[in-house]
């Protein structure tokens, strides 16, 4: 599918799927994955009809959904060997649309090989589209972005989601993330943050803006230094505008 042929399914299935749903959740459509792990009936039934749309398009093509991936794990493993695959993240930031909050996002990236080609970011509330194609860049809105300037903090500013051990005595200053990758990644790559930091490496949580903030000269890779990209996995995954911020990060956080 052509990139904006991507960019207007996501939109549409938003606005039929997932939109009507916000802030009209009834306690029917709310579950537990797992303690602390929501899912809604938007979530489900947004990558139902994202998964339909693909592989009628391409059949065979692998495609791994978030929500798939919990009912059989099967196309998570086979995604680091797949020619072609799309990965799909649904609603990114459920336990946000499921409280009436706007910080959510619909996700979805392309990979081939094992490498992300293409990767999407739409934030529907705040109707914000984030594309970025490899050795092509990145657009929001159609506009193309440019790596964010020097921002002169004292100090790196980084989000996580978890709180991370010793974060308090570390050379760099850490808020608390927007309980979204869809909203975190747009934060990085517009410079409000210098570096992300995270415990888990789903691939439909980063593989999208992991591709963006390489397109924009930054680095995304494990505490242990492996650039990160499909199958790749550790015990953190960092993301910075830079390589410099990235290792000034790293080193604050977890030691030289």
């Amino acid at each position: 599918m052509k990139t904006e042929e991507v960019s207007e399914l996501l939109a549409d299935v938003a606005a039929r799927l997932i939109l009507p749903r916000f802030g009209a959740l009834g306690s029917d459509d709310i579950e537990e994955k797992k303690p602390g792990d929501l899912v809604t009936v938007a979530d489900r039934d947004a990558e139902v009809e994202l998964a339909r749309v693909l592989r009628a398009e391409e059949p065979g093509v692998l495609v791994v959904g978030e929500e798939g991936v919990f009912t059989d794990p099967s196309s998570l493993d086979a995604l680091p060997h797949a020619e072609h695959a799309w990965v799909i993240d649904p609603v990114d930031g459920t336990r946000n649309f499921a409280r009436g909050r706007p910080d959510f996002a619909v996700m979805l990236a392309e990979v081939r090989g094992a490498r992300t080609v293409r990767g999407w970011i739409w934030q529907p509330v705040h109707a914000r589209l984030y594309v970025a194609e490899k050795g092509a860049g990145v657009t929001c809105n159609g506009t193309p972005l440019v790596p964010p300037a020097e921002s002169g903090r004292a100090v790196p500013l980084g989000a996580s989601y978890l709180p991370v051990p010793g974060e308090e005595h570390a050379d760099v200053r850490l808020v608390r993330s927007w309980g979204s990758c869809g909203i975190d990644y747009p934060k990085l790559i517009e410079g409000e943050l210098d570096f992300l930091c995270y415990r888990s490496m789903f691939p439909w949580d980063h593989l999208a803006g992991a591709l963006m903030v390489t397109e924009l000269g930054g680095r995304i890779a494990t505490d242990a230094g492996a650039d990160y990209h499909a199958g790749v996995i550790g015990r953190r995954l960092v993301s910075a505008t830079d390589p410099d911020l990235w290792q000034v990060a790293r080193d604050a956080l977890f030691g030289d």
